[in-house]
């Protein structure tokens, strides 16, 4: 009959698991196959336009002590054997860009290398192909993004003009509101011009509703 360890040798083996665990090493993928930037042109003057007034403003205006990255049509990879996700807009919190972009890992976003999905993903819907309230709705879940953002300036998939998407557990819910409380920003319609172009453009904004500024519009309010 085998002797019940005794606590010696109990903390021989917590010694050595310990060692062993201080010596092993997550290897780093292997990303030398993977396409990051195929240098597909934006599709039209509206995603162009929008996309920059978006990631514009949150570092003009946004508020946080935590540096966030917030990028347009950068490559999502949320896993080896999965293609990428390419958000019209992506907003990641508690991120900083990485310092040396000769490096093929630091010039999109790998969820591995950034430890962590991005909060926020935003679709501008310019056509009925891109399937937005269905693979894509299915991809972000998988992805974790915990925030999907619909803007269908277009109306190409019906009436709604802006659906806000929030992950419980592995499926999305349509929110009833337009605040992502675990970002700290909401969204709104604002109806305005926009370097020369007026329309009703998606807009950050606070829990009150003000919207975040461009760095023009804060100069204007300097005056």
């Amino acid at each position: 009959m085998s002797k019940s360890p005794t606590k010696k040798n109990l903390e021989s083996l917590s010694k050595i698991s310990e060692n062993q665990s201080e010596n092993w090493e997550v290897p780093t993928p292997d990303i030398s196959h993977i396409i990051t930037e195929d240098d597909t042109p934006v599709d039209n003057l509206i995603s162009e336009k929008q996309q920059r007034l978006l990631t514009s403003t949150l570092y003009s205006s946004f508020q946080t002590d935590t540096p966030f990255l917030a990028t347009a049509n950068v490559g999502l990879f949320y896993g080896l054997k999965q293609p990428p996700l390419v958000p019209d807009i992506l907003l990641s919190l508690e991120v900083e860009v990485p310092e040396d972009w000769s490096q093929k890992k630091n010039r999109s976003y790998f969820v591995w290398e950034f430890g962590k999905s991005p909060e926020v993903a935003i679709e501008i819907v310019s056509n009925k192909i891109g399937n937005e309230l269905g693979s894509k709705l299915q991809d972000y879940a998988r992805a974790r993004v915990a925030y999907y953002v619909v803007f269908d300036p277009l109306h190409q998939l019906g009436e709604s003009i802006l659906r806000i998407y929030h992950l419980q557990g592995k499926n999305y819910i349509l929110l009833n509101n337009l605040f992502l409380s675990q970002v700290g920003l909401g969204l709104t319609i604002w109806s305005g011009k926009f370097e020369g172009k007026e329309y009703n453009w998606l807009r950050w904004c606070d829990k009150s509703g003000r919207i975040l500024l461009t760095g023009d519009e804060q100069a204007q309010q300097d005056e």
